[in-house]
């Protein structure tokens, strides 16, 4: 029988690679509602495993994304071997997803596993305007998956293929590598969904509504302070 040859790794290397999980849902309209659809079914969702812009491929290093579903759905482990790495479908309920991603071969690495809650309803500081305008329903999350040493074939894999171009010195495997001791090279875009900019913005409204809460919290401590005191009157007077 013939012993495996251990693959060799490229040491002090840690590349990176990131991409975009989670849902959308929305609203199946009454009135133009399939007849194939359960009746008991309110909305059409659809759970994914996207690239992230402007990078536009993540099947030369993503073999295939598995998606576990609730159990009451028939054949609940659902597997998409090619993109879009996307599954949809109908319901009337919230639940927690597994995603477990599986890696080319070349890789040699094991399956990933991430977690995703299905949103079927608005939610978060719009939730008034989005029920009124019924507009879909979007949760997602930003993720990077971490290759820390990788096999020879796969680093050439990595650095290679993907996203702006084909050769070593692609705009790709210089932003998206990270150096010999560990130290990314790479930085949020300025610009877009997933930017510094609207990191800067989100902490922004993240700082607001700190604001309000202090606010509220002091108003309900004088409120509760009022009331001891009456309290405290009445026992008196007793």
């Amino acid at each position: 029988m013939p012993t495996a040859t251990k693959r060799p790794r490229v040491k002090g290397i840690s590349i990176y690679r990131p991409f975009i999980f989670g849902s959308i849902a929305k609203h199946i309209d009454p009135t133009n509602r399939p007849s194939t659809i359960n009746a008991d079914h309110t909305h059409q969702w659809t759970l994914y495993l996207k690239p992230c812009p402007p990078h536009p491929d993540l099947s030369y290093f993503i073999k295939k994304v598995q998606f576990k579903l609730h159990e009451t759905y028939t054949n609940n482990l659902r597997t998409v071997e090619a993109p879009p790495f996307e599954v949809t479908e109908t319901g009337w309920g919230e639940f927690e997803v597994q995603i477990k991603i599986y890696f080319v071969p070349e890789a040699n690495e094991k399956p990933q596993t991430i977690w995703h809650h299905l949103k079927l309803h608005p939610y978060g500081p719009d939730a008034e305007r989005q029920k009124e305008t019924k507009a879909p329903v979007v949760s997602e999350c930003y993720e990077e998956v971490v290759f820390n040493e990788p096999v020879e074939a796969f680093y050439e894999l990595l650095t290679t293929s993907g996203g702006g171009g084909r050769g070593k010195g692609s705009k790709w495997s210089k932003q998206m590598s990270m150096g010999g001791k560990g130290d990314r090279v790479a930085e949020l875009p300025f610009e877009g969904l997933y930017s510094q900019k609207e990191e800067g913005r989100e902490l922004d409204r993240l700082g607001e509504a700190i604001k309000t809460v202090e606010v509220m919290v002091k108003a309900e401590r004088k409120k509760l302070e009022e009331r001891e005191q009456i309290l405290a009157d009445l026992r008196s007077e007793t």
